[in-house]
């Protein structure tokens, strides 16, 4: 399982900060991790593979950051280039890891499903340990990675030589569950910011933002109505984001609430189509609707997809999507839906 074992008792360390059964932050800046025993089998690590399963193998690159690739097998045919998905992970930007099978049986599934190169997922670094901006500036070290590519500047192997020749660059979408939907809003700013000189021949082409993890210090009325669950509780909410944001900050900071008076005007982000993905029974339903509204408000290019009866990151629960009826077919139309809005950019 991917939890971390105990650490050694220490003399005069104490507990600053606890996440019931998912981490604890002692005060000599030591953090252990683990996770409840309902999601254990969703957290274990999925090792790479060479031999295609179900259409897709993966692959682990020992980048600035790291990239977990998976590729999907026969999509392509000679000289045809596609576009490839650049995925954020979730986990309060201080949990989780590409690798998990949590995230590893809905991106394979993706990266089929879609007619796209590739999906690539960078490991970023958590906090406490790393505090934000630090997972920002490190995915969209990633994105300048991929230009690298491009521009043919990439050591070669075999893996970064498939990239180079299936992915059409100008449609590159970023894509994000839970915080790793906050880092796609970041991350398209800043390209926004940068122009396309800089990433040429990288194009962002949109971004898909999945049950982001947007929030306000004061709670919204989805927090107080909505169910809690073992992958979402008002508890983790409270202490990962506030562990997460520059210290001193509370949820009210932008990269927590890119909607509230402290974040940079929306009028003035130059961001690329968005596709915005909220469940009714999440409970950040209300934030992620006010940040639909506040973007439609600035004039700026976003659909909504609104997954009835559905709570947060429902799609990465392989065993709800398969035991389910309704969870499988609400990740169908999720599916689906993020298929029409790559489709849409030609």
């Amino acid at each position: 399982m991917a939890s971390q074992e105990a650490n050694p008792i220490i003399p005069n360390r104490t507990i600053v900060e606890e996440v019931p059964e998912w981490l604890i932050l002692y005060s000599d800046g030591t953090v252990e991790r683990s996770g409840p025993p309902e999601a254990g089998p969703l957290l274990n690590p999925v090792a790479p593979y060479d031999e295609p399963r179900n259409g897709i193998t993966v692959h682990d690159l020992t980048t600035d950051p790291p990239i977990r690739v998976y590729l999907p097998e026969g999509t392509t045919s000679p000289g045809q280039r596609l576009p490839i998905l650049l995925h954020f992970h979730g986990g309060g930007f201080c949990l989780s890891h590409p690798s998990w099978l949590l995230y590893h049986d809905f991106y394979a599934k993706l990266a089929t499903t879609l007619k796209v190169a590739a999906v690539l997922s960078p490991v970023y670094p958590l906090a406490p340990e790393h505090r934000l901006p630090a997972a920002i500036d490190s995915v969209f070290s990633a994105l300048l990675w991929l230009r690298s590519v491009g521009t043919g500047e990439v050591k070669q192997m075999p893996v970064v030589e498939r990239l180079r020749e299936t992915i059409d660059f100008s449609r590159v979408f970023l894509i994000g569950d839970s915080a790793g939907g906050n880092l796609v809003h970041e991350v398209c700013a800043r390209a926004g910011s940068v122009g396309p000189g800089l990433l040429h021949p990288v194009r962002v082409a949109g971004g898909i933002l999945l049950n982001p993890g947007f929030a306000r210090s004061k709670r919204s009325r989805s927090e107080l109505e909505n169910p809690e669950s073992p992958f979402l509780n008002l508890e983790m909410i409270d202490k990962l984001l506030t562990l997460a944001v520059p210290a001193g900050a509370t949820k009210d900071h932008p990269y927590v609430c890119p909607m509230g008076k402290d974040a940079p005007a929306m009028e003035g982000l130059k961001m690329p189509p968005l596709l915005l993905v909220v469940g009714d029974k999440d409970l950040l339903r209300d934030p992620q609707l006010e940040y639909y509204e506040a973007m439609k408000k600035a004039g700026k290019e976003v659909e909504l997809l609104m997954s009835h009866d559905m709570s947060h990151i429902f799609y990465l629960n392989k065993f709800a999507v398969e035991g389910d009826p309704v969870t499988g077919e609400r990740t169908k139309e999720l599916v689906q839906k993020i298929k029409m809005f790559v489709e849409s950019d030609q």
